[in-house]
């Protein structure tokens, strides 16, 4: 029973990275799955309820997890957690079976999701709320721990490494997100504000 709700959920997502939301009927979906309605039925009351459990599945419960970091936090640890919540979705992109979906199918369903679905939307920028807290958090904490110069903008460079991810160009229709970019980023921005060598 589970691992079929677990079919019908990666499939359906591939289908709609694939194809966007509203391009996606329920015919569709049975013709995919070869599975009748009754049974995709059973285990969703409807389409509308299917897509928010897989944008659930794929995009906030990831990053909720990796979210989900102590007090002590410092920078290094959090571009760890960062990047880890990247390689989930990396990972999870990797494991559909057409290999035509990339950068804008992802951020194009992304838009959809929370501009059709309220709760979504909310969900979002809870998150990236929490995420911007949680930058603030390892900064004031790396300061203290003399990893990063006092005086920094605090508020600007918990924008700047949040928006980290949103470093690609999601407009370039047919390019795949390039993950290795990432660590690159993350860790630039993070040496950019290390103290400075003292002269011997």
């Amino acid at each position: 029973m589970k691992d079929r709700r677990e079919y019908i959920i990666t499939k359906a997502m591939e289908l709609y990275a694939l194809n966007g939301y509203n391009n996606v009927s329920i015919t569709d979906l049975q013709i995919a799955l070869d599975m009748g309605r009754g049974t995709l039925y059973y285990y969703f009351k409807s389409q509308d309820e299917l897509f928010q459990v897989c944008m659930e599945r794929y995009f906030m419960r990831p990053k909720q997890q990796a979210l989900q970091q102590p007090d002590t936090i410092l920078i290094p640890d959090m571009i760890r957690a960062m990047l880890g919540y990247l390689d989930s979705l990396q990972d999870a992109l990797q494991t559909f079976e057409n290999k035509n979906i990339n950068t804008t199918n992802v951020v194009n369903l992304m838009f959809t999701a929370y501009n059709l679905f309220p709760l979504l939307s909310r969900k979002a920028k809870r998150l990236y709320t929490a995420e911007i807290e949680l930058w603030k958090k390892a900064i004031r904490n790396s300061i203290r721990a003399g990893q990063v110069r006092s005086g920094v903008n605090i508020d600007l460079l918990a924008l700047m490494f949040t928006h980290v991810k949103d470093g690609y160009d999601s407009g370039q229709n047919g390019e795949t997100m390039d993950f290795n970019i990432f660590p690159q980023q993350y860790n630039y921005l993070y040496e950019l504000i290390q103290p400075l060598p003292v002269n011997q």
